[in-house]
């Protein structure tokens, strides 16, 4: 008996189709002639999925008892034993209950493909175990069910249930997911659309490094070691070195000049470890790499050639990009480079060699005479040199034939190496020299004369100058490299320092000039304009030095002369003291338009506001109670009831714009101070329903253990006073609905109406003051409802959004915390 096949229905999310197609290929294959069996299929009371199980046999479930409780499981033993040729096995991530006879369902599946027998089964691209911490992160939701990435990698076929995540949302509003009370908690939880965006390119990208493996297990099994040009993958190889921004720029113009290609980065490291490359280089290169949508790697080996073209062939790589050496002209005569021996070996990829302007720049030069070491520490150490060679060589005649010429060598030597350690370069040559030459008049058959009768003799002298020069070479590099390094660290920390300092803005021109006078030494630094000092710091008394910055612009040091090296850091510092000086002035000229036009913009809403909305209330109070005053006007008992009802209606809207007036006018003061503390919601829905006209037509809805929120309940109720206010005047004819549920950490309520709606482009613009988009007339608020909601629910911590309503209609989401 064979092992039977699998194929898995890959979907994005719950509703795209994935049961739906499976049980259409069930159908196609009993048509066929298959003996097919429905082993288990969850419908979720969708009819076009029911009806799909019309025609096929369905076995009974087991039934497992857990807990008092009888629970449908999938009948493992009914399938094995009834073994037909192919079953339908839904939901591959569930859990089977307690006492079953596999743990989970993909183990059951596991049984049924050992079997023989073929299986047809589902799984969401949420349940997979590798993705469960990237869909929580997406999400917020973690998954309870699970099935290994690898039982779906080995399935003989995964085929992907797509669907837009616009066309699933409709789907999902028209019912075909959901019973119409999930619907709303599903739109605004689970099924936003930038959650299934982002699902569905999890699953995307999954299914296509499940088929770069397939690819690459056929080309294995069939003994293909050649590159298959299925899409552009470009792999540039990198050093370290100053050269690869340039690599990599390059390399991604390759990868997308044939479309949307593959970039990936390289660095082989030395099997020892030692990379010779600058960690700090590497990291940022591979940010840059990333930054372009590319992948960095790294590979073990000594052999560089051979490491790139393995890799890039590992990686079906079409093309390879490689910098030209860095090497000397005469280095790379000698010995050929990395990019001669991967063009020799590259086969059908492409190599491209890059030139840049580090290329050949290495050669061979002299050290320079003068160091990095101050010029008190080069005269201690040829005051050491003039002063140790006369008593060494005193020392060593005392001696005598105690000591031979290699022990006196060795003696020099050391003298040397002090010098050098002291002096640097030039001190310790000085010493080389002359030690030599007194060791050829004293010490060097025949005495007293500059010659050397024996050839070891003159190979020991030889010796030991070279020795002493490349150790004294070496200690002055050091000094050289530590003093340019510590200095480069603290120009860096500087600068960047400097940087947060322009960035604070305000005060930052003030602390930036404190910061350079720190660093300098300096007594007073000053930055000038035209004359007229823009900003100071320390005594300004001495010499004054001047460092430009643009025109008009420069700063003023006193306290001591700065060394050129000096000045060229200090420039850097200037253009950062003139873009403080820039962005200071930008700000505050920002700021004042700002104001003007925010204070112009709510004189000319105040004005439109009294001009319309607050004169007809108004209006309507003068004509009702002068008609009520007139003793010439004969009114019967219901007009006069009617008129002072229209006194009181009137009267009620007037003090409710006012209120939103003074509301908005402490919101835009900052003078709303929420007294939190844990709130009923629902009790508080159901006192804001008393301020409308007529409460009957809201339906609220709420789960029993719906948890306090953290809210002022007093600011709360007004909120969704003004929501539900709103809705009503939008919708005057249709029902309104008020819901509320809990996430993890907060809860939602959404007040629902199936009004005109409001286009996508506008639903910010429903939270400006005063605007009604035109779709209220005038009389019926001043358009501050909406804006005073979001302000107050802000002030308390929350959150306050529009969305469609599905079917018609907007709906307003009013997210607050859970409270402890």
């Amino acid at each position: 008996m064979g092992r039977g096949t699998l194929r898995v229905y890959l979907g994005a999310a719950p509703g795209v189709g994935k049961t739906f197609a499976a049980l259409g290929e069930a159908r196609r294959r009993a048509e066929r002639g298959a003996d097919v069996v429905v082993g288990v299929v969850e419908t979720h009371g969708r009819d076009r999925t029911a009806a799909q199980l019309e025609g096929l046999e369905v076995l009974p479930r087991a039934t497992v008892t857990h807990r008092g409780v009888a629970l449908a499981e999938l009948d493992v033993d009914g399938v094995l034993a009834r073994h037909p040729e192919v079953v339908v096995v839904d939901e591959l991530a569930h859990t089977n209950a307690p006492g079953s006879r596999n743990e989970f369902r993909w183990q059951d599946v596991q049984e049924f493909v050992a079997a023989g027998i073929c299986v047809i089964t589902t799984v969401n691209v949420q349940h997979l175990a590798s993705l469960t911490d990237v869909v929580a992160q997406i999400t917020g939701v973690t998954q309870g069910e699970t099935v290994p990435d690898e039982v779906v990698r080995r399935a003989d076929q995964v085929e992907l249930v797509d669907m837009s995540p616009e066309s699933l949302r409709r789907r999902l509003a028209h019912g075909n997911v959901y019973p119409p009370e999930r619907i709303d908690a599903a739109m605004g939880n689970w099924f936003r659309v930038g959650n299934l965006t982002a699902l569905r390119e999890l699953a995307l990208l999954w299914l296509a490094d499940r088929v770069d493996e397939g690819l690459r297990r056929y080309r294995a099994e069939h003994d293909i070691d050649h590159v298959w040009e299925t899409r552009e993958r470009v792999v540039v190889a990198l050093t370290g070195g100053p050269e690869g921004e340039t690599l990599i720029r390059r390399a991604s113009r390759v990868a997308r000049r044939q479309g949307d290609g593959d970039l990936l980065a390289v660095h082989v490291l030395r099997a020892d470890g030692l990379t010779g490359a600058s960690p700090a280089a590497l990291r940022a290169q591979r940010a840059l790499v990333e930054s372009l949508g590319g992948s960095y790697h790294q590979v073990v080996s000594d052999d560089v050639a051979a490491a790139l073209l393995e890799f890039a062939r590992g990686a079906d790589a079409t093309q390879l990009v490689v910098g030209t050496s860095r090497r000397s002209r005469w280095a790379r005569a000698l010995r050929g480079g990395v990019g001669g021996a991967v063009i020799a070996g590259s086969g059908e990829i492409d190599v491209h060699i890059v030139t840049h302007s580090a290329a050949g720049s290495r050669g061979l030069r002299l050290p320079p005479l003068t160091g990095a070491l101050t010029a008190r520490r080069r005269w201690a150490g040829l005051a050491l040199a003039v002063a140790g060679i006369p008593v060494v060589t005193a020392a060593c005649l005392a001696a005598g034939t105690a000591l031979s010429l290699a022990s006196v060598l060795l003696v020099f030597l050391l003298l040397v190496v002090a010098v050098a350690l002291v002096g640097g370069l030039g001190p310790a040559l000085l010493a080389a020299v002359v030690g030599a030459l007194v060791e050829n008049w004293f010490f060097t058959q025949p005495t007293g004369r500059l010659t050397v009768a024996r050839l070891d003799d003159l190979v020991a002298l030889a010796g030991y100058l070279v020795v002493a020069v490349a150790v004294a070479t070496v200690v002055d590099r050091s000094a050289q490299r530590a003093t340019a390094a510590a200095r480069s660290r603290a120009e860096t920390a500087l600068l960047a320092s400097l940087s947060r300092s322009v960035l604070a803005g305000g005060g930052g021109m003030q602390a930036m000039l404190e910061k350079v006078r720190e660093a300098f030494g300096l007594q007073s630094v000053a930055l000038v304009e035209s004359d007229a000092v823009v900003g100071s710091c320390g005594d300004p008394a001495g010499d004054v030095a001047t460092v430009p910055v643009t025109n008009g612009l420069q700063l003023q040091l006193t306290g001591r002369d700065l060394a050129p090296g000096e000045r060229r850091v200090l420039v850097a510092f200037a253009e950062q003291a003139a873009v403080a000086l820039q962005q200071g002035r930008l700000a505050e000229a920002a700021a004042e338009a700002d104001r003007l036009a925010a204070g112009n913009s709510m004189r000319t809403a105040l004005l439109a506001a009294v001009s319309h909305d607050l004169r007809t209330p108004l209006a309507g109070i003068k004509a009702a109670s002068s008609a009520l005053r007139s003793t010439q006007l004969s009114l019967s008992e219901a007009d006069r009831a009617e008129l002072v009802e229209t006194v009181d209606e009137s009267a009620d809207r007037l003090a409710g714009l006012v209120d939103n007036l003074l509301d908005m006018s402490r919101l835009q003061a900052g003078a709303v101070t929420p007294v939190t503390a844990p709130a009923d919601l629902v009790g508080v829905v159901h006192r804001a329903l008393t301020w409308l006209e007529d409460p009957s037509r809201v339906t609220v809805t709420a789960p029993d253990d719906l948890p306090p929120v953290l809210a002022d309940p007093g600011l709360l109720e007004r909120v969704v006073a003004n929501l539900v206010d709103n809705a009503a005047q939008h919708a005057p004819a249709g029902p309104l609905a008020v819901t509320a549920g809990c996430l993890p950490d907060r809860v939602e309520l959404r007040v629902v109406d199936r009004g005109p709606g409001v286009p996508a482009a506008d639903r910010e613009r429903v939270f400006a003051p005063f605007q009604r988009l035109g779709d209220t007339p005038s009389g019926h608020g001043v358009g501050l409802g909406l804006a005073v909601a979001r302000g107050l629910t802000e002030a308390m911590g929350g959150t306050l959004d529009a969305e469609d309503t599905p079917g018609g209609g907007l709906t307003m989401v009013l997210s607050l915390q859970v409270a402890a």
